[in-house]
């Protein structure tokens, strides 16, 4: 249990500061709703159309992954930081993972997940 109590400190403490902002806010907030505040915003000018227009899931996929590399990249600054003490095991290991990276790099072209039409 001694382990565990700077965490359970620390994790008490997040929740008090965080529901104590989100109550401060409730009770110190200004609402006045007014017309203009609830109609919704378009670059500073006035809604035009529909504002509900369906995006193309092309949009969403490329984020995808986008959000799957960089999340994986991420992944070898550790490796780079400790570079030295993995020697050769270390070495063999990133080589397998970059290839990885490639295989589904090479995948997500051939399946056309990166074009922009």
């Amino acid at each position: 249990m001694g382990s565990l109590l700077p965490f359970l400190i620390f994790a008490i403490s997040v929740l008090i500061i965080g529901l104590s902002m989100l109550i401060v806010n409730r009770v110190l907030a200004l609402r006045k709703p007014l017309p203009e505040k609830l109609i919704p915003y378009e670059c500073g000018m006035d809604p035009s159309g529909d504002t509900r227009i369906p995006f193309r899931v092309k949009f969403y996929l490329i984020a995808l992954i986008f959000l799957i590399f960089d999340v994986e990249v991420v992944f070898l600054y550790p490796w780079a930081v400790v570079f030295e003490e993995l020697s050769w095991f270390g070495f063999v290991e990133v080589i397998i993972f970059v290839f990885l990276l490639l295989v589904a790099y090479v995948y997500a072209l051939v399946e056309g997940g990166l074009k922009w039409d």
